[in-house]
């Protein structure tokens, strides 16, 4: 994979395809070629040179007539946030999730206890047969097995503004579920002896350990920095956009509690409390989101 940043050989053959000056850098001209090539050819709008594209430079005729209409065919495929933040659009199939239009009056934080690709999560509720279960957002992270951080900080939104689907299981509250919006972030969740729950050894420099045991587990797949950074601006996003006060609800228990603010919250369960929680906060069974104190800190910030 190559991405913004990159050098050498492979990047050269990379701007060769694209009938782009061969300085073998992987610069910002680079990457907009390639964002042109991935609309142009219905793949997702990453910026990311993967094996699919790969699969496509090699099999296509190149021509110079691929550079499309930005102004038209960009704004399908993602937009920009007031906080200056790319959200990419990468929509489930229409009957797996609701189109309402309904109100969020919640935030609920979630993970996704697998791996580091938001559209390779999207695509997965897409290909299951639960029906419409799933949450607008998607924050790619780091690979909890090689460190690769191709999708570290990538926003993907799931379904349309004002459509919902299904993410919170059992709970007090019907309404509830149809008026929150979900944030799912890439993390693989617990670590117990090295390993994933899949028995996969993790990399140690993605495990983090808590002061306390948190649902039974004390060392877990650390939220990286940059999911942190872009998760505090999704969540001001959200709040801007759909008039939530995210003080009420985790933030405030946190205030009180610290890290115990997590836990399951009656309040929460019921919907009593209407502002941000995560997942952990109505079900005694979860365990998404975890209290990492990065974490804590950020969400004290806002």
């Amino acid at each position: 994979m190559l991405k913004r940043g990159d050098s050498g050989l492979d990047v050269q053959t990379l701007q060769s395809k694209l009938l782009l000056k061969q300085d073998a850098q992987f610069g910002p001209v680079t990457e907009k070629a390639v964002i042109r090539f991935q609309l142009a050819n219905g793949l997702p709008v990453t910026g990311i040179v993967d094996s699919d594209m790969w699969t496509l430079l090699f099999n296509k005729v190149p021509t110079i007539q691929e550079a499309i209409d930005e102004d038209s065919d960009i704004s399908d495929q993602y937009f920009k946030t007031n906080f200056d933040q790319i959200i990419h659009k990468y929509y489930l199939s229409p009957k797996e999730y609701i189109k309402g239009p309904i109100k969020n009056e919640y935030i609920f934080l979630h993970h996704t206890a697998g791996n580091n690709n938001p559209f390779a999560c999207v695509d997965m509720w897409n290909k299951d047969d639960r029906g419409a279960i799933g949450t607008e957002f998607v924050l790619g992270g780091q690979s909890v097995f090689t460190g690769n951080d191709l999708y570290d900080g990538t926003v993907v939104q799931a379904f349309p503004e004002g459509a919902y689907g299904w993410h919170l299981g059992d709970n007090g509250s019907e309404y509830m579920h149809k008026h929150s919006v979900g944030i799912e972030v890439c993390n693989f969740g617990p670590i117990k002896d090295g390993k994933t729950y899949t028995g996969q050894k993790a990399n140690p420099l993605q495990i983090v350990e808590l002061k306390e045991s948190f649902r039974g587990h004390k060392t877990w797949h650390r939220y990286s920095d940059k999911q942190l950074l872009v998760l505090k601006d999704l969540i001001l996003h959200i709040a801007d956009r759909d008039d939530i006060d995210i003080s009420k609800g985790l933030i405030s228990e946190i205030k009180k509690n610290g890290a115990k603010g997590f836990e399951f919250n009656s309040d929460a369960y019921y919907g009593k409390v209407k502002g941000m929680w995560t997942h952990t906060n109505t079900r005694k069974d979860k365990s998404d989101m975890f209290p990492q104190q990065e974490l804590i800190d950020m969400l004290l910030s806002l």
